[in-house]
């Protein structure tokens, strides 16, 4: 991998990230066009740079979140399991039910993912499936997007729903769903406004992102280069471009999802499902690409 289809991966990445479109599914396609799949490590790999991001912009609401947490658990609201759960007598502290409420929430792609680790790597990147989930769940978006309440708040989520959005974002283990599409679309067929959804797609993504972006650095760091595979130095050039990319991306997406409805989502995934089928009829994509392992 050369530099400039490094700083052109790590733009669609950065770019692809936060909108509900699937950064996984770009990646795999465009890295296709190039001549080979950059591969799910490269993937989890780049995206560390975009979730860098959201700690960046999110850096006062996490801080928040982990204090308030810190303080419950170490007994400064009570000593009983409700109040270092941030549940004391009486009332609820929203910080501190937030912090167990994205750890909750991020059990089942952590699950599934280490149960299918196999497939998402290999089986799920052939790109007639990749087409399927990216028109499919363009439909399925677009729905939600119509039939949702819009009515909840963060502040009103639940356990059960912590639960119900992680089983959503883990639908992203598949490229052409989107993580944040996912959370999303979840979030609005429970009734949840466009910016509530948007916003703990954001806050849900940091462990799963890093819990995964980390375990394949560790993983490759003996494979960089090697058997095709793309090399550190423009691993670390994409990653980089992805943070700076997807920061401004997280400002934009905050200011437009309150206003607008996601059906520029929808028509764009359709056309690029589109797309890619032609491609694939005509044999300039093909479906089954891979790079070599050693």
């Amino acid at each position: 991998m050369g530099l400039g289809e490094a700083i052109l991966l790590g733009l669609v990445q950065g770019l692809t990230e936060f909108l509900p479109v699937s950064s996984s599914a770009h990646l795999r396609i465009i890295g296709d066009l190039f001549g080979s799949d950059p591969g799910a490590a490269f993937t989890a790999i780049t995206q560390l740079g975009t979730e860098t991001a959201v700690i960046l912009y999110f850096r006062r609401d996490i801080a928040r979140i982990a204090t308030a947490w810190w303080r419950s658990v170490r007994g400064d609201h009570g000593t009983d399991w409700r109040a270092r759960l941030g549940m004391p007598l009486g009332r609820s502290d929203h910080d501190t039910l937030m912090a167990w409420f994205i750890a909750l929430g991020s059990l089942p792609i952590v699950i599934l993912g280490l149960a299918f680790q196999d497939a998402i790597e290999q089986t799920f990147r052939n790109l007639w499936l990749v087409a399927l989930t990216l028109a499919g769940f363009a439909l399925v978006l677009g729905w939600a997007d119509s039939r949702g309440a819009k009515q909840r708040e963060l502040t009103e989520l639940t356990g059960r729903h912590a639960i119900q959005f992680g089983f959503w974002q883990a639908l992203a283990l598949v490229p052409g769903v989107s993580r944040s599409g996912g959370t999303i679309t979840g979030g609005l067929l429970m009734g949840y406004t466009r910016e509530a959804a948007a916003r703990y797609s954001f806050l849900l993504a940091i462990p799963a992102v890093f819990g995964s972006g980390l375990f394949q650095l560790a993983k490759s760091v003996d494979d960089f280069g090697k058997g095709g595979t793309p090399g550190f130095g423009a691993t670390l050039v994409a990653t980089l471009v992805a943070f700076v990319v997807g920061y401004l991306v997280i400002i934009v997406f905050l200011k437009i999802v309150s206003t607008f409805s996601y059906k520029p989502f929808v028509y764009y995934r359709l056309g690029l499902a589109a797309l890619v089928v032609i491609l694939l009829l005509t044999g300039v994509l093909d479906a089954n690409s891979a790079p070599v392992t050693t």
